[in-house]
């Protein structure tokens, strides 16, 4: 069975790039609103997306407002000497609540926090 994989390359602050296709022995550059529309038809198996360490400022987001929410799970991911972080993500479903911070902190938080309040005190 085939995967249909989209393809981006976005700025830091989520402008597309040109060149962004949606492969399947197809490629459409510039294809921003149909990632987005075969994102929202949950038809899309895995996402590649290159970030490029620059701030463009302006431009067509990858996403757009309104676009529906949706969790991505990274699958793998590699830096360039350039910079470039090369990600690749498969849908992961709904948003969980509360995914954003762990609930418990790890041992280095626990010992910095420890360190602040000794001299703190």
């Amino acid at each position: 069975m085939r995967k249909l994989i989209a393809s981006t390359f976005v700025s830091l602050d989520g402008v597309q790039a040109p060149g962004s296709r949606v492969g399947l022995n197809l490629q459409i550059i510039g294809s921003g609103n149909l990632i987005q529309t075969l994102r929202a038809a949950a038809l899309i198996d895995e996402y590649n997306v290159w970030t490029f360490p620059v701030v463009l400022g302006r431009g067509k987001r990858l996403f757009e407002a309104g676009a529906k929410a949706g969790a991505m799970r990274l699958v793998a991911s590699q830096t360039s000497a350039t910079g470039v972080v090369m990600s690749t993500y498969v849908p992961a479903g709904d948003v969980p609540p509360g995914s954003f911070a762990p609930s418990e902190p790890g041992a280095r938080e626990v010992a910095r926090r420890a360190k602040l309040a000794r001299e703190a005190g």
